[in-house]
Order: structure tokens, then sequence, then C-alpha cells
């Protein structure tokens, strides 16, 4: 019973911080003038890098970001400045323009558009508005937590792992019902709004990271305004 408490905490830890759902207006914004077929098969790449992208680092953890010298505040600043443009792109609406404006340049060719689409998504939406620090560091705590359960706590972490991704997966291919009922008007007003949330996330990022490496400078109610 523990090995799936274990699971369930993992799977419910990670959607939260991936956010799958309320990630959906962006993805709608970003695949704007899409077909079905290739907001399906860009839906489907992105699905497969969280996966491969969380396993990865559930068995490399910690490890790497020794290797490269990278502490986790530095990473965690890193993607809080790049969560920080990519808001700024989206409360000026240049996010949307951008994506809209490859679409009609791309019109006709689908391999190019979803080719093109994806190296736009992977940075920043796919990292770390997706996978940031929050969510790494997340993979790398359970990964430890799962070696009291050996191989079957393991295997139950890559299951929760693979959920998140369908997850993603079958939430972004909700997108055409969300841009019916949003509608172009209230999609970019959603996409403004969430561009302000993100940089509020990333100047918390910011904030966090700078605490984590210093002492005293940023106050701990500053940093993690909602801990216990």
């Amino acid at each position: 019973m523990i090995h799936w408490d274990f699971a369930v905490n993992f799977f419910v830890a990670l959607f939260a911080l991936l956010d799958p759902v309320g990630n959906v207006p962006v993805f709608a914004a970003s695949t704007a003038g899409a077909t079905g077929r290739e907001r399906v098969q860009i839906a489907f790449v992105i699905s497969l890098f969280v996966l491969g992208f969380l396993t990865f680092f559930y068995f490399s953890g910690l490890g790497l970001l020794t290797f490269f010298g990278i502490s986790m505040p530095a990473f965690r600043i890193a993607g809080g400045v790049i969560l920080f443009v990519l808001g700024l792109k989206m409360v000026n609406d240049d996010f949307t323009a951008s994506f809209a404006q490859a679409a009609e340049a791309e019109a006709g060719d689908t391999r190019t558009y979803v080719r093109r689409h994806i190296e736009r998504l992977i940075v920043p939406f796919a990292m770390p508005l997706l996978i940031g620090p929050g969510a790494i560091s997340t993979v790398i705590i359970y990964a430890s937590q799962a070696k009291e359960f050996g191989l079957p706590g393991t295997a139950l972490g890559i299951g929760a792992i693979f959920a998140v991704s369908v997850a993603t997966l079958l939430s972004f291919l909700a997108t055409p019902l969300i841009s019916r009922l949003l509608g172009k008007i209230g999609l970019s007003i959603i996409v403004r709004v969430l561009g302000l949330i993100l940089c509020a996330m990333a100047v918390q990022f910011l904030l966090a990271g700078i605490a984590d490496s210093t002492h005293g400078l940023i106050r701990p109610e500053a940093a993690a305004p909602y801990a216990k």
C-alpha cells in the first residue's frame, strides 16, 4: 500500500507543478492557425519531451547538475529569467503574434510548421514553463524516496511520470474545445493575464533562488510565502 501512496503523491505533485490544464490557453495561442493534425503532432512531441526529460532527471538527478557545477538556486534563477521574458511577450501579445506570423509563413507545409513550432515551444514552453526547477527538484526528491522501495518503487515512479505525460497530452488535445469556448478575444485576454502571472512566477523563482544562495538578503516569507 505504501508503494501506491508514493506513486499517487508523486503524480499529484508533478501534475500540480506542470499544470497542463492551466497551460492549455498558452498552448492554444502558440498553435494558432494549426490544423488538427499539426496540433496533435506538436502536443505528442511535447508530451514525449516531458516524459523523456523527467525520466532522465529521475535517474540522473543532481549528478548532472553537479557535473556541470550548477546549483539548484542557479537553475531556479535562470528559469525565472526565461519565464519573465516569456511573460512580457505574452502581456504585450508578442507571443501570440509571433506564432500567428509563423503559421501564415509556413501555411501548406505541415512538416515545416510542426518542426518550427517544436523548436519554438521546447524552450521556454516545455521548459521551464512546464518543467521548471520545482518539477526537477521534485523528481529528484521522489527518486531518492523510491530507492527505499527497491525496483517496485522505481517502476512506480516511472509510471507516475508516464501518467503525467499522458495527462499533459490529453489536456493539449482538448485545445480545440477550449479555443471554441473562449474565442479569439477570450483567448487573448487569458494569454495576457497568464503573462502577468508568469512574470510574477518568474520574480518568485528569482527571489527563491537568491534566498537559497545567500544569507539574510531575502526574507523567508518573501522567498516562500505559503510555506508552512
